[in-house]
Parts: C-alpha cells; sequence; structure tokens
C-alpha cells in the first residue's frame, strides 16, 4: 500500500494581528503526498509573489519526474534502482528552479527587486519523508509524544549559537537577530539543505512559517494541542494559539498524520534500536536529535545467517559496522580476537581510508548490523559543516583512545620482555651449562 493512502493531513493559513497582507503560501498534493509552506519577504506584495512562485515551481517541477518517483517506490521491494539521493537531488533541482525563477522576474520589475521567500518541503514515498528547507520556516516531528525540530534555521541567531562566540543573552541583544541567512530567489542560487528521514506509523509532522513557530519555542505547547486537540481542528487550534500570542506575522501550519499499522512495529523496533545505539556511540555521541537523524539517513540494517561473512581480511572495505542484534567474532588467521555484541562496533577506519581489513568477521549467530558507507558518510561531511566538525573532532578522540590502549599494551609487553630470569632461583638443579641449554628436573 502507497504510504499516501496512510496519510491524514490538516492545513491553516491566517493574515495574523499585525500585518496587512498575508505573504505565507502554501501546497497540499495528497496524491503525490507532497507538502510545502514558504513565507515570502518583500515590499509591495512582492512576498506574496515569490512564495506563490516557489511552491508552483516546486510542484511542477517534481510532478515532472512522476516516474523517477514511481521507481523509487517500486525499488522499495527491489524492483527499481532508483537512490534516495535521487529523490533529495530532484528536490533540490526544483528549488534551485524556483529560485532562478523569483530571481528573474525580480530582475524584471523594479518594485519587486530583492524579493525571496523561505522554503520548507516534505515528500512521503516508500517509508521515508523527503525534505528540502531553506529559510527559517521549520519542519516538526512529533513521534511517541516527544517533539523534535527536523530542520535547521538559518538565521543570524542561530549562526552565532553554532559558532560560539556570544552566549544567548549577548544574542538576544544584537540587532536583526533574526534575520535570515539564505532565502529562494534573492541571488540565482541558493544553498538547499536535503534530508531523509524514516517515516513511521503514528508519526506527526508540522511544517509551519515563523508566525507559528515563534510562538513554540521553549513549551510543549505544539505536543500538547496535538494530544487534546482533534485532528479535525488541530492546524486551526495552532493558528489561534499563535494569534492568542501576539500575531505578530503571518501564520501558516500544515499537519500530516501516518496512520498508525500494527504491521510495522517491527520496522518501528529496529529504528528505535538503530537510534539509541547511534547516539551511545563514541563517534555520534554529541550530536543533537537534527545531526542523529542525518546520520540515520546514511546508516543501513543488514541481516546475517549464522556464519555469514560481514568482511573478510585483505578486502579492501568502506564500511563501519554496528551490532544491532546477535553476536559477531572478530577473527585473524585461525585466531578469534574478540567477540562483538549489540552496540559495539567494527570497521571505522574504513570510513576515513581505503585500506585493507585486518581481520574478518563473522556472525556466531543470525544477527542484524547497521552499516554505513564512506561515500554516504563522505556526503554528510560535505554538506554539513557542523556537523562534520563534531564527528571529526570525536573520529579523533577515538584514534587518541585506541593509541592510548595501543600504548599500553606495548609498554606491558615490553615490561614482560625485560623482566629478570629468576628460574635459577626457583629451580636450583637446573643445569645451565647443559649442551641442550637449561633442562628443569623432573619431579
Amino acid at each position: 500500500m502507497p504510504l499516501s493512502d496512510g496519510i491524514r493531513f490538516f492545513a491553516a493559513t491566517d493574515v495574523g494581528r499585525v500585518r496587512e497582507h498575508n505573504e505565507d503560501n502554501y501546497l497540499v498534493d495528497k496524491k503525490l503526498a507532497m507538502f510545502v509552506v514558504a513565507d515570502g519577504m518583500g515590499g509591495h506584495a512582492a512576498g506574496e509573489v515569490a512564495s506563490a512562485l516557489a511552491v508552483r515551481t516546486v510542484h511542477e517541477e517534481v510532478r515532472k519526474q512522476r516516474q523517477l518517483i514511481d521507481d523509487y517506490e517500486q525499488g522499495a521491494s527491489g524492483a527499481a534502482k532508483v537512490s534516495a539521493r535521487e529523490v533529495l537531488n530532484l528536490l533540490e533541482f526544483a528549488v534551485q528552479r524556483a529560485c532562478a525563477r523569483i530571481h528573474e522576474e525580480a530582475a524584471a520589475d523594479t518594485g519587486k527587486r530583492g524579493m525571496g521567500t523561505t522554503l520548507s518541503a516534505m515528500l512521503f514515498l516508500g517509508n521515508k519523508g523527503f525534505i528540502a528547507h531553506v529559510g527559517d520556516s521549520r519542519i516538526y516531528l512529533v513521534r511517541e509524544g516527544r517533539q523534535q525540530q527536523v530542520t535547521e534555521d538559518h538565521t543570524v541567531f542561530n549562526e552565532l549559537i553554532k559558532r560560539g562566540k556570544l552566549s544567548r543573552e549577548q544574542i538576544e541583544k544584537v540587532a536583526h537577530k533574526n534575520a535570515i541567512t539564505r532565502a529562494v530567489g534573492v541571488y540565482e542560487r541558493v544553498e538547499v539543505d536535503t534530508l531523509a528521514i524514516e517515516v513511521l506509523p503514528g508519526d506527526t509532522y508540522l511544517l509551519c512559517s515563523d508566525g507559528l513557530h515563534g510562538y513554540l519555542d521553549g513549551n510543549d505547547r505544539l505536543t500538547e494541542i496535538l494530544r487534546d486537540t482533534p485532528a479535525e481542528t488541530a492546524a486551526q487550534a495552532l493558528i489561534d494559539f499563535a494569534n492568542e500570542a501576539g500575531g505578530k506575522d503571518n501564520i501558516t501550519g500544515i499537519l500530516v498524520r501516518v496512520e498508525a499499522n500494527e504491521s510495522d512495529k517491527v520496522r518501528a523496533r529496529k529504528l528505535t534500536q538503530k537510534r539509541e545505539i547511534l547516539a551511545k556511540m563514541a563517534l555520534f555521541s554529541r550530536l543533537t536529535e537534527r545531526e542523529l537523524l542525518r546520520v540515520m539517513q546514511a546508516a543501513e540494517i543488514r541481516e546475517y545467517e549464522r556464519g555469514a561473512y560481514i568482511m573478510k581480511e585483505g578486502e579492501k572495505g568502506d564500511e563501519l559496522f554496528v551490532v544491532l542484534t546477535g553476536r559477531v567474532a572478530v577473527v585473524r588467521g585461525e585466531a578469534t580476537l574478540t567477540t562483538l555484541g549489540p552496540g559495539e562496533h567494527v570497521g571505522e577506519m574504513a570510513l576515513i581510508r581505503a585500506v585493507p581489513r585486518s581481520a574478518s568477521v563473522i556472525a556466531e549467530v543470525p544477527s542484524e548490523l547497521v552499516a554505513i558507507r564512506r561515500a554516504d558518510f563522505f556526503d554528510i561531511l560535505r554538506r554539513e559543516h557542523e556537523l562534520a566538525i563534531k564527528i571529526l573532532w570525536q573520529f579523533l578522540g577515538v584514534l587518541a583512545d585506541r593509541l592510548d590502549q595501543t600504548s599500553r599494551e606495548l609498554r606491558t609487553a615490553k615490561e614482560e620482555a625485560q623482566a629478570e630470569d629468576i628460574t635459577a632461583e626457583i629451580f636450583p638443579e637446573i643445569d645451565d651449562d647443559s649442551p641442550t641449554g637449561p633442562q628443569q628436573r623432573v619431579l
């Protein structure tokens, strides 16, 4: 059954209590399972033009590639070879086309010069949600009663927070701290954040403009409204909440709910395990929820029968493996070096360099492992600079720990090798001058 058949959505928009014009726009395509929110900016209603042009262009460009979308959904069962990266590339291309069109229209009309828009789009395919994002509109995920912001704000405030140069109290005093640092249409091209996340039955997603999320920071109001309000009126309840809190800007929200499905409990369990295990690893232990979602995008769960090789000694590898369930043995030659259980990992050096594996890894019992490929890891490092710094810093910590351990082992071995031979004191009957060397007396 297509994921779109199990989706319910509720959308609402309002001018708010301060603005005269609503420069927000949104789009819902139930059949395509695509949702977009855009918050325009620019004088003389140019912001409304920019946001309308953005949602329309993105929608048109995605619809043109319906065959690619269908192929991806069929490929979820192995029938085709369209990757998640290709779907994300499609969304990014669609946003770039919108950016170019808005910029062209602004250049042709001096009254619209400098207009632009934020844009947050989500496309549901297979068991994944594909996201393209620019600006300070947001996408939230509410899962099992816990909310998390999936997108990252492209604002002066957020940039200063990430760089850690000023405290929150100091940043609050910065003029134009809420100014956005990226927008669709201001220039011919824009840097687009893309993300693919696993979608689970029971998930609720909120796509909204800052006129709504500006009142959701630092409180649990979103989860409270979703918990206490019928689904059919929840979107309007969020609009009413923002207006009652001040309504200082246009307010737009799209709620997307994925219907619960008993048959997906196993997949939900595996996803939860994958998140918990990755979060405990030294490499990823300092990541935020959004950053962890980005890493999980690159993580794939694989199943191995008893006796199956996960990696072979001497072969070049390009994957890190983390044991999810079961038990694996690390073997060199005929000797078993160690065994690994849930949460333990092997092969992390393959993420940063291509060298032959120093040992084989074999499943001792039926096992599930999380695999992260070097190409996907490098893609994260290229696209997420702040995340890259965190991961590489943690990588240095892991290597330092390994070096310390190796140094201790070498030191212990050296001490043992230099230990004084006191055999003669223990066994004075041993004849050190015999032709065949020391011989212990048989007792």
